[in-house]
This record gives structure tokens, sequence and C-alpha cells, in this order.
């Protein structure tokens, strides 16, 4: 009998060596996005997500579904993934992943996965950004295991994809690139809560976004 390993219960360790993962250091976002000055609308705007997050994680224990509709989905809009160009499909199934003799294969689903939008000629399933959310209580690197588990398969299609892995407060993104082995990028972790952090979310959301609509896929 087969047993199948649920992609939340992996350790790091584990998904490293059965899906042939290898880290990469990189402490700085500008060896892979140019990062543009925010507007003032576009501070006010973030300001008032950030404000409007504080007052809620202060008086409830936030979920993982309150932080995609407060915080999240007003990030995403605000860099401009809500275009016809874009489709935000959320709690995607990802197919069973098995490698022969090196495990028991891995099953789960992704809590948000941002795709191009389905032509009248074909789908083109290129992935933009995989975000994990977790717990508020949890480190945002919790979801890293899982968030490695979904790219794996969606690198099968396209050489690279940005992940993040995100608890509402703290933003672990992390990039990762097809070859043997695997490489993944884990970049510096930002906080929405600090201010000049913040806005570094906001503008690596902006040039994800950005570097994903001047790409032919």
């Amino acid at each position: 009998m087969t047993t199948t390993s649920g992609a939340s219960y992996l350790s790091l360790n584990k998904v490293k060596a059965q899906l042939n993962y290898q880290q990469q250091p990189n402490d700085s976002f500008a060896s892979l996005l140019t990062l543009e000055t925010l507007t003032q609308f576009e501070q006010q705007e973030l300001e008032e997500i950030r404000t409007y997050a504080h007052s809620y994680y202060a008086a409830i224990k936030t979920s993982e579904g309150l932080s995609k509709l407060l915080i999240l989905a007003p990030l995403l809009r605000l860099a401009g993934f809500y275009t016809s160009s874009i489709t935000i499909h959320l709690e995607e199934k990802i197919a069973d992943i098995l490698e022969e003799d090196k495990g028991t294969p891995i099953k789960g689903r992704m809590d948000i996965l941002t795709l191009n939008k389905e032509t009248e000629e074909e789908v083109t399933l290129f992935c933009v950004l995989v975000i994990e959310t977790n717990n508020r209580i949890l480190d945002p690197m919790e979801g890293l295991p899982q968030l490695l588990t979904y790219a794996y398969k969606i690198l099968e299609n396209q050489p690279f994809v940005w992940g993040l892995t995100t608890n509402g407060l703290g933003y672990q993104f992390v990039y990762i690139e097809r070859g043997n082995p695997l490489v993944y990028q884990l970049l510096p972790d930002l906080s929405l809560f600090r201010p000049d952090s913040s806005i570094q979310v906001l503008q690596v959301l902006k040039a994800i976004c950005k570097q994903y609509l001047n790409t032919s896929v």
C-alpha cells in the first residue's frame, strides 16, 4: 500500500532531499528585481492597509482567511495584479508528486496561485506568484516546505517562479529556478508593521507583477 504525505506536514530537509532542492544565498532584491519608488497615492493606500491590519491583529486572532481578505487582497490590487492579463485562483489542488526511489507521493494545495488569464486560443499555465499563508502565530518560514513542494510541479512548465509565504505580518519572498538541482533563493524577510519594510513589500510585489507582464510566455 502506498503512503501519501501531506505537503503541509513535510520538513524542509525532507522536501529538499526528496525533490532535489538546493538553497542559494541572496541578501538583496536588486539582483533579481528593479524596485521603483512608490507614488504618494500608493504610500497612502499602503498606510491605510497597515493601519487597518494593525487594528485587527491587536483585537483578535486573525485567521488565514482573514489575512487574505484584509491584507493580501488589497496589497495584490495595489501592486497591479488585478488586471485582465492575470487571474487569481484560491486553494488550488496540486497533482501528486512522486520521485522514484526518493520517498512517498506528496499531495497538497496552495493557498493562492496567481496565473495569467485564459485566452481564446489556449491556457498558458505560467505562474507569477505562489502564496502560502499561515496563522499569525507561525513564522512565515514554516510555510517554506509547502511552498517548495508546490513550486516543484509548476517548474515543469516554466524556468522560474516567485513564491511568498506570509502570516500577514511577516513576508518571506522566495525565488525558485528550474535546474538540476532545483535552486531556491531566500530574500530578506520583510514586515508589514515596519514602515520602510512594508514599502519594500509593495515594491517587490509591483516588480514581480511588472516582470511577469513584460515576459513573453
